[in-house]
């Protein structure tokens, strides 16, 4: 229940960081930037947040911990990115979503070293976006993205393969 970060890390003056009261952690790395206006918040779930070194993550980006987000170093997240780890249960219509919980995990998220997240794009629970992989602006993200290819649109298509 608390928060590390590395000393040379730069945080926004706008920028809203919680301290979970679910056991979870942030742990940020060295020489990380984290930008005016975003929100790190620890909800739906008890997995730690984690964030590489050199990682720079643009306003308006929300992560929320829920079953766990892992991001490696030299990443770089635009803004108005969404990193949702969790999902809300609808089994039954009788009781209202907000109080059915939350689904079983689908593995929180991992993004590896080297990836650059356009702006607006939305990353799911379960999503693994590999070493070296571009997504698009705007994009959704729910599933395995190959090491050093592109991907864009909705829905989501690999466009090619970096060189």
């Amino acid at each position: 229940m608390a928060n590390f970060f590395h000393d040379t890390l730069k945080i926004g003056n706008y920028t809203s960081i919680e301290i979970s009261s679910r056991d979870s952690h942030t742990y940020i790395g060295a020489h990380s930037v984290i930008d005016d206006f975003v929100k790190i918040k620890h909800v739906g779930g008890k997995g730690d947040i984690r964030i590489g070194e050199f990682v720079y993550i643009n306003s308006f980006c929300v992560l929320y911990s829920g079953n766990g987000i892992l991001i490696g170093n030299n990443v770089l997240i635009g803004p108005n990115c969404n990193l949702v780890p969790v999902n809300h249960q609808f089994l039954s219509r009788e009781i209202p979503m907000r109080l059915q919980g939350f689904t079983k995990s689908k593995g929180g998220i991992i993004i590896e070293d080297d990836v650059w997240l356009g702006a607006g794009s939305t990353i799911l629970d379960g999503s693994h976006i590999k070493r070296g992989t571009i997504v698009g602006a705007n994009a959704l993200v729910s599933g395995i993205l190959d090491e050093y290819s592109i991907y864009g649109g909705n829905p989501l298509t690999k466009l090619k393969s970096r060189l």
